[in-house]
C-alpha cells in the first residue's frame, strides 16, 4: 500500500520580517520512497506561524484529488490548532474564548477548507532533531525566504 506523507516547515528572519514555507511530498511503500516532490515560497513580511501555516496548507492545496494524507510537521500551533483549537474557533465565528479575533484566521480558514477534501492524520514531531524529512522541509522553508531577506 502506497502511503502519502506531507513534511511541512516554515522559517522567518525576524518575527516578522521575510519568510518562507517548505514541503516535501513523498509517496511510501513503508520506509522506500516511490516518488518526491518539493515546494516552497515565501513572503517580504510575514510571522513564523504564518509560513508554518502556508506549508500545510500547500502541502494539501497540491494535491488533485482527496488522499489519504500525513502532515508531518514541528508546529505544535499548527498541529494543535488544526485537531482542537479550530472547531471552537469554528463555533464561536473565529474568535478565541476570550471574545479576540482569532490570530491567522484566514489561513485557519483556508487549511480547513484544505483539509476539508481529505482524509488527513496530523502528526508532531520535534524540529531540528534529526528528522530527515524535516530537515529536508527546513531547508525548502529557507530556499523560500531567500529572495526576500535583504
Amino acid at each position: 500500500m502506497v502511503d502519502l506523507v506531507a513534511h511541512t516547515d516554515g522559517a522567518c528572519s525576524g518575527n516578522p520580517g521575510p519568510g518562507g514555507w517548505g514541503v516535501l511530498l513523498e509517496a511510501k511503500d513503508g520506509n522506500r520512497v516511490l516518488k518526491e516532490r518539493t515546494l516552497s515560497g515565501g513572503e517580504a513580511e510575514t510571522t513564523n506561524n504564518r509560513m508554518e501555516l502556508m506549508a500545510a496548507i500547500m502541502a494539501l492545496e497540491v494535491l488533485e484529488r482527496p488522499s489519504a494524507i500525513t502532515v508531518v510537521t514541528d508546529s505544535a500551533y499548527v498541529k494543535n490548532g488544526v485537531t482542537g483549537w479550530i472547531h471552537g474557533w469554528k463555533r464561536n465565528g473565529w474568535k478565541t474564548s476570550n471574545k479576540k479575533p482569532v490570530k491567522n484566521a484566514d489561513l485557519w480558514q483556508r487549511l480547513d477548507e484544505a483539509q476539508a477534501r481529505h482524509e488527513v492524520h496530523w502528526k508532531w514531531i520535534k524540529g531540528h532533531a534529526g528528522h530527515d524529512g524535516n530537515e529536508r522541509a527546513d531547508e525548502l522553508a529557507r530556499e523560500g525566504m531567500a529572495p526576500f531577506k535583504p
